[in-house]
């Protein structure tokens, strides 16, 4: 790690500081006349009855109530500091969103062993218009990102740990090359890893592709410092070492999670479905205690609502499909509003769209490209790493296209995105020991590249947070015809 902790640590907080600013920044505005927008008008109302209840919803609104309760209890907990208003139910997604870019500028400080990559990372994580709409709207997705993004961090903790610990038995003689290796301990970072990964899916059921892709990871980047480390086998070392912790930090302890988050849903007597043991003909599972029952009862009704959550003949006007997300060709459109005052006119517009910035998510697909050719032809772990968590994000939407999807299920996979640039970048800039001129060069791309990412985000600061513009100002922001 470098050396310069003390600095590290003041960039992080610069850093956040200016995210904390501006994910705040007039968040209360931007409403349909003081209540929700979107998907806001589901999840505000849920969280309130959670804070009135007590930790529980026991009025199904339509039967959508379809997510677990976790990212719902956590705009409850801005309900009960604020009250019922914008600021109440956005609040704490403004401040998880803030959290994400000092988690990222320390991610990509530790992956790149620099802090200058560190700071890039957080600037972009700034200036990306999704991650900064969907922290200042009272939806669910961004507590997800936070989670994972989270535990990610706790993996790359733990990497580093495992390797350190691995160096300790080879340099003091106790490794045996033609055994397993050492047993590495308790992990208490892939623990935490665990914890959050819970949550994660405890806010939203497609976290669960997580467990499955950080578990593979954690595994294997265990045999990989193994082999390392000089074990002969250092597969099936690990597969018979380190598989079966990791199994149950990364794989039963996210389960363990999940239920222990319905605990106020136990402990009632009115939840949704609480008794649905005892009054529904199909519940079946007659082995299982009837409180249990009642619990699979509601899980497969919302399971059956997602599945069936089909629009072929009226499909909604901002819907769209996975092959358009990762350049962001069809965002959507949170609110809208004409004919009101305050941009020198008499007749404005203020709207909401959620819209990847372009500089950025532009350039995605080349992105994916070198990152494959660098982890593959070049057994780099870092871009590896990377693919991991987009691709847990992203492909498991291609399973069943018939169903409603939308353009914010792209949110936990920004920070990917914005990892896989810096990664990037940081081959741009050069290694501290090219030439002086190849880093001079080098740094002056990545200063023009930077400058234009910001000045996109500037650009697209109006529509990003329904600030007042004319009708002329307001069709110059719609670049591309599908963005309409």
């Amino acid at each position: 790690m470098p050396t310069d902790r003390m600095r590290g640590w003041l960039v992080t907080g610069v850093i956040a500081l200016v995210a904390a600013l501006v994910r705040f920044w007039n968040l209360g505005q931007a409403t349909d006349d003081g209540t929700p927008v979107f998907d806001e008008k589901h999840y505000v109302p849920q969280a309130w009855q959670m804070l009135r209840n007590g930790g529980y919803e026991d009025n199904p609104g339509y039967e959508l109530v379809a997510h677990p309760p976790v990212g719902k209890q956590m705009i409850a907990l801005g309900e009960w500091l604020l009250g019922y208003n914008p600021w109440g139910w956005r609040v704490v997604a403004a401040l998880c969103g803030a959290l994400m870019v000092l988690l990222i500028v320390r991610i990509a400080r530790r992956m790149t062993r620099s802090t200058m990559l560190g700071a890039i990372a957080g600037i972009l994580l700034i200036c990306d218009g999704l991650s900064h709409v969907q922290s200042r709207v009272g939806m669910l997705d961004i507590f997800q990102a936070f989670f994972l993004l989270a535990a990610f961090s706790c993996l790359l903790v733990d990497r580093d740990q495992v390797r350190e610990r691995m160096w300790h038995v080879v340099a003091e003689g106790r490794l045996d090359p033609a055994g397993w290796g050492p047993r590495l301990g308790f992990r208490w970072w892939r623990f935490g890893a665990g914890l959050l990964i819970g949550l994660a899916c405890a806010t939203k059921w497609n976290g669960i592709y997580f467990i499955m892709a950080f578990g593979l990871l954690s595994v294997f980047w265990d045999a990989l410092a193994r082999r390392s480390a000089g074990v002969r086998r250092p597969w099936r070392a690990a597969l018979l070492r380190d598989t079966a912790p990791a199994l149950g930090s990364l794989l039963l302890l996210p389960l363990v999670v999940y239920f222990a988050t319905w605990t106020g849903w136990f402990a009632s007597e009115t939840a949704t479905d609480r008794h649905a043991a005892l009054v529904a003909d199909d519940v079946g599972m007659a082995w299982l205690p009837d409180v249990w029952r009642s619990l699979l009862y509601y899980q497969f009704n919302v399971l059956d609502f997602h599945t069936n959550l089909v629009t072929p003949e009226t499909p909604h006007p901002w819907e769209s499909k996975p092959w358009a997300w990762p350049m962001g060709l069809r965002p959507m459109l949170y609110y809208y509003e004409s004919g009101a005052g305050g941009c020198g006119r008499d007749s404005c517009v203020r709207a909401t769209m959620l819209l990847g910035t372009p500089a950025m998510w532009w350039l995605a697909l080349p992105v994916a490209g070198w990152s494959v050719w660098r982890a593959v032809g070049r057994t780099d772990w870092r871009y590896a790493a990377v693919l991991v968590g987009y691709c847990a994000g992203f492909l498991p939407w291609f399973i069943e296209l018939d169903r409603q999807m939308y353009f914010f299920y792209m949110t936990p996979i920004v920070p990917f995105l914005i990892l896989g640039i810096t990664l990037v970048l940081g081959q741009v800039l050069g290694k501290a020991s090219d030439h002086f001129e190849r880093r001079r060069t080098g740094l002056l791309a990545v200063s023009l590249y930077l400058g234009l990412v910001v000045a996109n985000f500037a650009w697209l600061w109006p529509i990003l947070n329904g600030d007042p513009i004319t009708y002329e100002h307001w069709q110059s922001e719609l670049w591309l015809p599908s963005w309409r």
